[in-house]
């Protein structure tokens, strides 16, 4: 008491300040107040909680789409090459033009073609009247058989010969070989050409094609016949039908050719555009939200955040099943699950939080951060 007896009043004062303080803090008064629980453990108040947005989901019928990235192509192509040597004398159709089958593409020079004709022609003649005349002995017993068969063996030559020649001469004629466009023609009037050179390549644009491939999955959901609609990247929309599914998976990438047929009556779809294709399969019921809602889990499973019936928050595990620009179509969550829709990033699977329904909160503030802000 003496040592304190010199000391001013405002120290005496200030250190039995600090004294009570550092009572206070030793009695606990900064935990959180705890309450006892049925079974005697202790609880938090909820006031301390995490307070998260939450919506309860509706489910929604939807048809299940496989989509696909392709390109159109046309139904058939083909690429024409010259059968003989020859000048081109003649063109019927200019390079992107519509042809019928049969239409004359280009004319090759004949050269002596017609005049090895007319030789052959009557060289047939000659051998059909020996022919003739070596049957009229034989049945007169005048000519020997083997003679008879000469005459038959030299007739054939001469008919094989004729029909030689005309189909030469039919090759100097190029036509189309069904209805479409004349996509490229890299031949011009006085152009020689070498037999197995090109002389045109033709597309058939109606029906036309709109092609992609499929995982070994989404192959086994597809059936012939099944509608799908395609969405052309320059911003045209047709529907089809499927019409081809390999049989056999590309060896490179392990997945199958889908192949979907279009009407294409005025051409107006083209080939070799970038397609969306979208094939329903199957009816489902589904949850629609935002993709932003969707994270992952420690296993790196795709799912969302919600909370049980407890408040305590749980991971779902989903699977998309459509999905848009701005939202997308879930399977998984239990029937009545409640998702958190704001502050999923600030808590963690098996905390307890305060939910706060969206219609609830929708003039209230939500706190983004722990702590339970308003």
């Amino acid at each position: 008491m003496k040592i304190l007896a010199g000391v001013k009043p405002s120290v005496l004062l200030a250190l039995g300040v600090i004294l009570a303080v550092a009572a206070w803090l030793i009695s606990g008064q900064f935990k959180p107040e705890e309450k006892q629980a049925a079974n005697g453990a202790p609880t938090i108040q909820r006031d301390t909680l995490t307070k998260v947005r939450v919506r309860a989901l509706s489910p929604q019928q939807i048809r299940q789409e496989i989509i696909i990235n392709g390109r159109t192509e046309p139904a058939r192509s083909a690429t024409l090459r010259a059968e003989i040597d020859g000048h081109v004398t003649f063109l019927g159709a200019i390079e992107g033009s519509e042809i019928k089958e049969g239409d004359i593409i280009a004319r090759l020079d004949m050269r002596d073609l017609q005049a090895q004709l007319e030789e052959a022609k009557a060289i047939l003649v000659q051998r059909q009247l020996e022919y003739k005349a070596a049957t009229d002995l034989k049945r007169k017993d005048l000519q020997s058989e083997i003679q008879l068969e000469g005459a038959k063996a030299a007739l054939a030559a001469a008919r094989a010969a004729v029909k030689r020649i005309e189909v030469a001469i039919s090759n100097t004629i190029v036509r189309a070989p069904f209805n479409g466009v004349l996509d490229d023609r890299p031949i011009e009037i006085g152009t020689y050409v070498r037999a197995g050179d090109i002389v045109a390549r033709v597309l058939e644009q109606d029906p036309i094609l709109a092609v992609g491939s499929v995982t070994q999955l989404e192959r086994s959901r597809l059936v012939l016949g099944d509608r799908g609609l395609a969405r052309l990247i320059t911003g045209q929309i047709a529907e089809g039908k499927v019409r081809y599914i390999a049989s056999e998976a590309d060896e490179a990438t392990r997945t199958f050719r889908v192949e979907l047929e279009m009407a294409n009556p005025d051409r107006a779809l083209v080939a070799g555009v970038t397609t969306e294709i979208s094939i329903p399969v199957r009816t489902v019921t589904a949850y629609r939200i935002s993709p932003a809602l969707l994270s992952l889990s420690s296993r790196d499973e795709l799912g969302i955040k919600g909370v049980d019936g407890d408040d305590v928050v749980q991971f779902f595990p989903v699977q998309i099943v459509r999905a848009t620009a701005d939202d997308v179509w879930i399977v998984g969550p239990p029937k009545g699950a409640r998702i958190i829709t704001v502050g999923q990033g600030f808590v963690r699977t098996g905390e307890q939080v305060k939910p706060v329904a969206e219609e609830v909160a929708s003039g209230t503030a939500v706190s983004n951060t722990t702590g339970g802000g308003q």
